[in-house]
């Protein structure tokens, strides 16, 4: 009996040819690979993404090498318009605007990043140990949470600074006190659906130790959710420092931040608009894109979304 030669085509499914399906075949990805391609796909997310990494850039590098520096005062340049020796105009004092914008950028970024981190990983713990042991722990963390919930965030975040004083530091406790609030419930939630899931309870019967369950399985299946959230709340940090500083609550000079330039720049709104339309503007774009990179990234880790395009 002659032996059959086993060839590709015996493997081909019917209606399609070889070449169709080497096209539609394709190598696997891994999560975070996905939502990466998932994000670049979003046109805006992907902007937003692009202008927070040059905001960055240009907060790191941009006053390196600039000619002047953020207290240098030149009384000929008093509320100079922007010009090629200065980009963004001079204030009420000469000081060159360029530099003190992406100086402001450095506090206002870090304390928008520092502030949305620290109350992301204190609720990521308190809503996960709560959700997954329950008791007398998720009751009484509840209830603190209800009550902080009840009064309005920005009120407790004065008065702590006003308690307290002005000051990075400070600035970045004051919001992270009822800040972790919303990231606990969400968290609780999460965890609280997840440990009833089959992997969780068939780990359980093996005889897997709780760490190694929250730290193999939980926590990864929410990571990109936390993510997600992080860059959504750093907006609202980035305001409430703009807000506190606006109000002279928040960084003090000779320091500058977004906020105290604007504050410095509305008294000369009849004079010269650009010292505060400038801080404003990159305000409102930063926080415009951390909004569309936050909706980008919500969309882009949804495992439900995986295989529909």
């Amino acid at each position: 009996m002659e032996e059959q030669k086993i060839t590709k085509d015996m493997f081909q499914v019917k209606g399609r040819s070889i070449t169709e399906m080497e096209t539609i075949s394709r190598p696997s990805l891994s999560f975070w690979s996905d939502a990466w391609r998932r994000l670049r796909k979003n046109k805006a997310a992907f902007l937003g993404l692009c202008i927070i990494v040059v905001y960055a850039l240009l907060a790191i590098f941009a006053p390196m090498f600039s000619h002047y520096t953020m207290s240098e005062m030149d009384p000929k340049s008093m509320n100079a318009l922007p010009s090629l020796q200065h980009w963004f105009g001079a204030d009420a004092t000469g000081r060159d605007q360029w530099v003190r914008v992406w100086m402001g950028a450095r506090v206002s970024l870090t304390i928008g990043l520092c502030a949305a981190t620290i109350n992301m990983c204190i609720g990521a713990v308190l809503g996960g140990l709560c959700g997954y042991y329950g008791g007398k722990l998720d009751m009484i963390v509840m209830r603190i949470v209800d009550v902080l919930y009840g009064i309005p965030s920005l009120i407790i975040t004065i008065l702590v600074m006003v308690v307290l004083g002005t000051g990075v530091t400070t600035l970045i406790v004051a919001m992270c006190i009822v800040g972790w609030i919303s990231s606990c419930r969400f968290v609780r939630g999460e965890v609280y659906r997840l440990k009833g899931q089959d992997f969780v309870l068939a780990a359980k019967v093996l005889g897997v130790s709780d760490f190694v369950i929250i730290m193999r399985h939980i926590i990864p299946n929410i990571m990109g959710l936390l993510v997600t959230n992080l860059c959504l709340a750093i907006p609202n940090a980035i305001f409430q420092e703009a807000f506190l500083s606006y109000i002279g609550l928040g960084i003090s000079p000779p320091n500058c931040s977004w906020g105290v330039l604007a504050k410095e720049g509305i008294k000369m709104l009849r004079v010269a608009p650009h010292e505060v339309l400038i801080p404003a503007f990159f305000i409102c774009t930063t926080m415009l894109a951390l909004t569309m990179l936050g909706d980008g990234l919500r969309d882009a880790v949804d495992p439900r979304l995986r295989g529909t395009e």
